[in-house]
């Protein structure tokens, strides 16, 4: 089939890519003429664990190519995939200005039947203003499907290519046909694909981040409770988590959720919420909760350091919103730099994929090292922000050698307390 990409950021070049992969004839859009010529030369603009190879194979097959000219895009794919920005807005709402400027340029441009695809996380009710941005200019027939993405930043490739559940949102008996045709390969396991309304499939994807954000926060407050009661969030943590009702995944807690989708994705259904005269108070309840929780540390570097930071330096470990990308769209490393920078600390700072995006966002305000010991020279304290799987079995013994003070604080749970503390180590962690 031949298919059209719109917007090329971790969604549409993922989207791509993985389409390609399957047989299809794919042309990515992007109004980013730098970043589609980097795309042309066969270079990945993001990071993102196995996509080079399958990026590398399909540009030399001939089957992903990547273009600036959006009525190119139109005229090669039947199927119009639009993955563009909706960032937040001032009062929460998702933005959705490029999908609709772009809505209104497919009325302008098509000269037969399309089918477009909302790939982009979107408030219910946006199909139906894609769908009336693009009638203004019409003059053939075309339907709009929604079809949420479900792609976890690190394992982005493997959930696409083997996906648990598809959704598409479409009352069209022609697009749902063309949809299922092109997933077709992607669940011969059996995995569904799930045909609704539109409007049920934009709130699925609010729905299931807004949970799983829930189930984070939660946990974070019995952490936090855990420590003071005296209860070991670990033993409770498991004792939760072998109850199927319950389930093991997310339920370890730390400094907060980050990325581009939870934060966006809980105001904006929240957002849609008061817009339609209802108050989510759970999810209220969420974002207070984790606007905390990104800092919880703090006071407790503070106390370490008798309520005097002036001057010490604080190494960081990880920056990236989570593990296996280099994202550091809302952090929690940030938000521990900035509190820390305010009080006068020194920061050096080192993470394996995300320095060059802090570079770009905090330039000289802290310092940045070349290896993960080598954030560690003569500094008072270590601050563990990202799990990534390389700090999980540091050399302890090397590290007290470096380090000032062997001080570590660990805002992801990575070690056991008392291996760490025989190592000669003040530990401070999460609910234990």
């Amino acid at each position: 089939m031949k298919i059209a990409v719109i917007g090329t950021g971790y969604v549409g070049l993922v989207t791509g890519t993985c389409l390609a992969e399957t047989g299809n004839e794919v042309l990515c859009i992007d109004i980013d003429e730098a970043k589609v010529k980097q795309m042309q030369s066969g270079e990945v603009p993001i990071y993102e664990p196995h996509l080079d190879v399958l990026f590398e194979r399909n540009i030399k097959a001939n089957r992903l190519k990547f273009s600036t000219n959006l009525e190119e895009g139109l005229a090669h794919g039947d199927i119009i995939f639009l993955a563009l920005p909706t960032p937040e807005d001032e009062d929460g709402s998702a933005d959705l200005k490029y999908i609709l400027g772009v809505a209104d340029d497919i009325g302008k441009l098509i000269s037969d039947y399309k089918v477009i695809v909302d790939k982009s996380t979107v408030p219910v009710g946006t199909s139906d203003k894609v769908k009336a941005a693009i009638a203004k200019h019409a003059k053939v027939d075309f339907d709009v499907v929604s079809n949420p993405e479900f792609l976890r930043e690190g394992f982005a490739v493997d959930d696409f290519l083997k996906p648990e559940r598809i959704v598409v949102g479409s009352s069209s008996e022609r697009a749902t046909a063309l949809m299922e045709k092109l997933y077709k390969p992607y669940v011969r396991s059996g995995n569904p694909i799930i045909i609704m309304d539109e409007k049920s499939a934009e709130l699925t994807k609010y729905a299931s981040n807004s949970f799983l954000a829930a189930k984070i926060t939660f946990m974070n407050e019995i952490a936090n409770f855990c420590e003071k009661v005296g209860a070991d969030v670990d033993k409770v943590r498991i004792g939760m988590g072998t109850d199927s009702r319950i389930g093991k995944r997310f339920l370890f807690p730390g400094i907060g959720y980050g990325g581009s989708c939870f934060p966006k994705d809980v105001k904006a259904l929240h957002k849609s919420g008061l817009d339609n005269n209802y108050n989510f108070k759970i999810l209220d309840a969420v974002i207070n909760v984790n606007a905390r929780q990104k800092l919880v540390l703090i006071p407790k570097i503070e106390s370490h350091f008798n309520n005097d930071l002036k001057g010490k330096s604080i190494a960081i470990w990880g920056l990236a919103f989570k593990p296996e990308t280099d994202d550091i769209r809302e952090a929690p490393a940030l938000y521990m730099i900035e509190a820390l920078l305010e009080a006068g600390c020194n920061v050096i700072a080192f993470d394996p994929e995300a320095m060059p995006n802090v570079k770009r966002k905090l330039g000289d305000k802290i310092n940045y090292a070349d290896s993960m010991y080598g954030a560690l020279e003569k500094v008072d304290a270590l601050v563990i922000c990202t799990e990534w799987s390389i700090f999980r079995t540091p050399d302890f013994r090397k590290m007290k050698d470096i380090m000032t003070s062997n001080t570590i604080f660990d805002g992801r749970n990575l070690y056991d307390v008392k291996d760490v503390i025989n190592e000669g180590f003040k530990y401070v962690s999460i609910g234990r």
